[in-house]
């Protein structure tokens, strides 16, 4: 707030509007992008965590429905003929990415003993790429959390330190330490710091929330291509012998 009409109005008697949008109004330009900046930042932080609360129920949802039909009996080649045409969770996912290395290497012909561990690496291989690569897409914008909770706080207190310079400077120029020409500037000076907060604190409840999820999502599927690659591999064996 410019402090000579901080000194106008203590001087005047006039009362000050301490609401929410008068704070955001008379606040310093600096202040000012700095509450937008820490809005923009919690709307996008709350679209992320809409977001993502809602794809990582539906990948835990979906891949407990698949991994009960997997171990439901059902043969491999009827369950890939199912999923191959779009997949319904990550863990099908890795499923019809090894079921097709699996098809084109006996595509080609017969399989000598000498390719067996060649094609147990590939196999290994192209479910350790699909797992990365379905995990990374869940994680994106996760990371964006992280640098909220991190930074939000400090950016906050930032414009909390612009505005009680701009307090100080209301005193210098009014030459009176009156309640009502310090007041409204360290108001907006606070309101830069709970802006902070309210970005930074649900930022880093559910960093924390999706990241322990993407753990036991990971570890989940991580055992599924561990089991799966053992099946394919006695089947492997089988054949070969």
């Amino acid at each position: 707030m410019e402090p000579n009409l901080v000194a106008q109005a203590a001087a005047g008697g006039t009362s000050v509007d301490f609401s929410y949008i008068a704070l955001f109004l008379r606040a310093d330009i600096i202040v000012k992008a700095v509450m937008v900046g820490l809005l923009a930042a919690s709307v996008w932080c709350w679209a992320i965590i809409i977001d993502k609360w809602g794809r990582l129920g539906r990948a835990r949802k979906r891949c407990d429905q698949f991994e009960e039909t997997f171990w439901s009996g059902k043969s491999l080649d009827d369950l890939f003929s199912s999923e191959s045409r779009k997949p319904s969770s990550p863990m099908g996912v890795i499923f019809c990415a090894a079921m097709r290395e699996w098809q084109r290497t006996f595509d080609k012909g017969g399989v000598g003993a000498g390719a067996v561990d060649g094609i147990r690496a590939r196999i290994d291989k192209v479910m350790s790429v699909t797992l990365q690569r379905e995990l990374g897409t869940l994680e994106n914008n996760i990371p964006f959390l992280a640098t909220v909770g991190s930074t939000a706080p400090f950016i906050g207190l930032f414009g909390t330190v612009w505005g009680i310079m701009n307090s100080f400077r209301a005193i210098a120029t009014s030459h009176d330490t009156n309640l009502a020409v310090v007041a409204p500037g360290i108001a907006e000076a606070l309101f830069a710091t709970a802006l902070g907060l309210l970005a930074a604190i649900p930022a880093v409840v559910f960093y924390n929330k999706f990241s322990n999820e993407m753990g036991r999502l990971a570890g989940k599927l991580e055992g599924f291509s561990d089991e799966f690659s053992a099946i394919l591999s006695r089947q492997l064996d089988d054949r070969v012998s």
